[in-house]
């Protein structure tokens, strides 16, 4: 089953869902502002993307906490702060792509 990582207000997110509705694609969505993702979740997002490359830089808390201006440790800010990951997170069993793509989307269905 694919799983949506994101929030209800991101567009991108929006937009995968709206995908697998119109093609009755099962899938399962995990909203950040409602809960965590657990360990294996991070592991298998980190073992796909380097985590400086899963942070959004356009997001109000990257802005608000001056992440620009600040030497961190990404992985850890992401597993602390799970808003400054760039949404959606498309996964299917072990595979995981960044940010909404309907190929993909229905590439994963098909298998």
């Amino acid at each position: 089953m694919i799983q949506i990582i994101g929030t209800k207000k991101c567009k991108e997110t929006q937009k995968a869902i709206r995908a697998l509705k119109e093609r009755n694609i099962k899938y399962q969505f995990v909203d950040l502002q409602e809960r965590e993702l657990s360990a294996r979740e991070w592991e298998n997002i980190f073992s796909h993307y380097d985590a400086s490359q899963l942070i959004n830089e356009q997001s109000a808390l990257y802005k608000k906490k001056g992440f620009s201006y600040m030497i961190f440790d990404a992985k850890q800010e992401l597993i602390e702060n799970n808003i400054l990951l760039i949404t959606p997170v498309l996964r299917n069993k072990n595979k995981v792509k960044l940010g909404f793509d309907l190929e993909t989307l229905i590439k994963w269905s098909n298998e």
